[in-house]
């Protein structure tokens, strides 16, 4: 029986075990120390920005930026709707009202919707603590649309770049837009810590207030002397050697998941109704600054006779995994009844995608075994 062919699962070499090594024989296996001094330093470099701080999850990383621009109760965040939940629950950590937009035909967020729908939330009196924008799937938003439109509106704008590190907009990394930027590193992102994330910022009194929060905002006293409340939210050592080594190999891990990438747009180049979420295949430019996390499909209802459900079974059945894309926000149960301004587009996108088997550590049999099976499913439909 073929071995199960997992969506994104972590790619580890002996690289990162002599890190990790490194790390235990140092004696620094207790949260902080030599490595994530190294990590921080090494990541805030490959995104070009002043600095970082490494942390738990990307999660934690949205929430203290948050925090650091006001976002609280009485305040609205205004997010899109196609993200993983994630970005909403940080909104929600801090007491603000999570605000949803819908997205462009990239899944990413229309940005002309968003600046609006801020200007709409402004001219009511509210409050917008913050935009978030989110790099879905390996892509960055459209920045050069967006341009100043929030700095002339006074609203920062934080980056949730938890899919993207490694990918580019307009010459400028992923994770270097905005006041402050979240990077994940969970098991099944391009680059891994097992757990953990990053946040990113020029603002270094930003980063050293986050800092001082993430480390249960313990003041600088001879005892444990607490002021206000704080958080446990910063990575362990050893997590951090994983990373250095990890970060060492992303750049050809980006580079097989762009082949894998390749692979996929000629297997199945003939197929009428089969589109790849993003851009087109063959656009130079564009291929060149995604880093090509997930490959996400789109079945046109119209030109195949097959949803996502149907064709995710099939592979489920020949040992493969696939998903759906994200379900939007304003969909969730947890969500009922919060302000979102949508345009269906976040819907249909859901409600035709698939996410395929995308890892750096697949090789081409396994690649062409999903696409042959992916055909074949869509035959017997």
């Amino acid at each position: 029986m073929n071995e199960r062919i997992h969506l994104s699962r972590a790619h580890v070499t002996d690289i990162e075990e002599k890190y990790v090594l490194e790390a235990l024989r140092s004696g620094w296996v207790a949260p902080l120390g030599p490595m994530v001094d190294r990590f921080e330093r090494e990541v805030a470099q490959r995104c070009g920005v002043s600095g970082a701080l490494a942390l738990a999850s990307g999660t934690a990383a949205l929430h203290l930026a948050l925090l650091e621009l006001g976002a609280g109760p009485g305040t609205v965040v205004v997010l899109p709707s196609m993200t993983f939940a994630a970005s909403a629950n940080a909104v929600a950590y801090t007491g603000a009202e999570p605000v949803f937009v819908d997205s462009a035909e990239d899944a990413n967020v229309d940005i002309d919707l968003l600046v609006e729908t801020v200007e709409v939330l402004l001219s009511e009196g509210l409050t917008v603590a913050a935009v978030m924008t989110v790099d879905l799937f390996g892509r960055c938003c459209d920045y050069t649309a967006l341009g100043r439109r929030l700095d002339d509106l006074g609203v920062p704008l934080v980056e949730d770049a938890a899919e993207a590190l490694g990918a580019t907009h307009g010459g400028r990394s992923a994770g270097s837009f905005g006041r402050a930027a979240a990077l994940s590193f969970n098991g099944n992102k391009i680059m891994t810590t097992s757990g953990g994330g990053m946040l990113l910022s020029d603002d270094l009194a930003l980063l050293d207030r986050a800092r001082y929060l993430s480390t249960q905002a313990r003041q600088p006293a001879a005892w444990y002397e607490h002021t206000e409340v704080g958080y446990n939210y910063r990575m362990s050592n050893v997590l951090a050697a994983l990373g250095v080594g990890q970060l060492e190999r992303l750049d050809s891990m980006i580079s097989r998941r762009r082949e894998i990438r390749r692979r996929y747009t000629a297997g199945f180049a003939d197929i009428r109704g089969l589109t790849f979420l993003g851009r087109g295949p063959g656009d130079g430019a564009a291929e060149s600054e995604d880093n090509h996390w997930l490959t996400c499909i789109s079945l046109d209802p119209d030109q195949l006779d097959i949803d996502p459900a149907t064709l995710m079974s099939g592979l489920d059945a020949a040992g493969i995994e696939a998903r759906h894309l994200w379900k939007p926000m304003h969909l969730q149960p947890v969500h009922e009844g919060r302000r979102a301004v949508l345009t269906g587009v976040s819907e249909r996108l859901f409600a035709t995608g698939v996410t395929l088997p995308s890892g750096s550590e697949l090789n081409d049999e396994q690649i062409d075994r999903v696409i042959a099976e992916t055909r074949r499913v869509l035959r017997a439909s």
